[in-house]
């Protein structure tokens, strides 16, 4: 089973020029991180904002990831504030790898709607990742690739960003609870837990589980034993068959030898 990442909160957008000469609007980005919704529209992130149109594994260029939440901040930048816009996304592993791995597509640039569907407002319809934001050939490439499908949508300057993936699965019961005793114990604050349990509670809750988990540990190994005297008593009854079977060639004659002696190779 393939893990789940979540990424921390990470700037996407910064008010101010666009890649084509424009701006982006400090109303845009308002109204961007109080609309978004994915059960309205789920912005993707996108490879350079290339969409492929095929979604096998050969895919150049698929979807990586989805914006999970927006959210706007007051940032300085050169000693001027300006109104910022941070996401969380849910990368894919491939965008994982990139990222974490390779150290490449470590840019952002968001594709905003100022005037989405019947909203007359602005929305976030898409996130891309890239390398070379200020290159001329990156900007006309990702401005005219999607300018196609929809004339009014306007890209933000490729923001540097750290972007850091950590797992998002939810810790097992037993992980839970040894995270819990820590605490109690004195040890870190219990990351899954906001707050302590009476430690009888606690120690029974702990021995319970314990218990079930053992108990299908113990399961497993009788399954797996029976499993494996199965598969000897088979191999003994094939090894038997074998040994008792003629290959079906007739026995060599006897040969005389000297004396009248019958010799036979055996």
């Amino acid at each position: 089973m393939s893990k789940k990442y979540r990424s921390k909160w990470f700037r996407v957008a910064v008010e101010g020029a666009t890649i084509d000469g424009r701006s982006i609007d400090r109303k845009w980005i308002e109204e961007a991180a109080a609309n978004y919704d994915r059960n309205t529209y789920g912005a993707r992130v996108w490879i350079e904002h290339l969409r492929s149109l095929t979604a096998d594994d050969s895919s150049l260029f698929p979807a990586v990831g989805d914006v999970l939440a927006l959210k706007a901040e007051e940032v300085s930048i050169g000693g001027e504030k300006k109104l910022a816009l941070y996401a969380q996304i849910e990368p894919t592993e491939k965008l994982v790898e990139i990222v974490n791995t390779r150290k490449q597509k470590i840019y952002t640039s968001v594709e905003i709607t100022p005037k989405f569907a019947d909203t007359g407002q602005a929305y976030l319809t898409g996130l891309g990742v890239t390398d070379s934001p200020a290159s001329l050939g990156t900007e006309a490439l990702v401005f005219s690739a999607v300018r196609r499908q929809r004339g009014d949508r306007v890209y933000s300057p490729g923001e540097e960003t750290l972007i850091e993936f950590e797992e998002a699965d939810a810790p097992s019961k037993l992980d839970a609870l040894f995270a819990r005793l820590e605490t109690l114990l004195g040890g870190k604050p219990a990351r899954h837990d906001p707050g302590p349990e009476p430690l009888p509670a606690l120690v029974r809750e702990f021995a319970e589980t314990a218990r079930s988990d053992v108990a299908e540990l113990r399961a497993a190994l009788d399954r797996n034993a029976t499993a494996l005297a199965e598969l000897r008593a088979d191999v003994t009854a094939l090894r038997d068959q074998l040994s008792a079977t003629s290959d079906g060639s007739p026995p060599r004659p006897v040969v005389a030898g000297a004396h009248n002696i019958a010799l036979t190779e055996f």
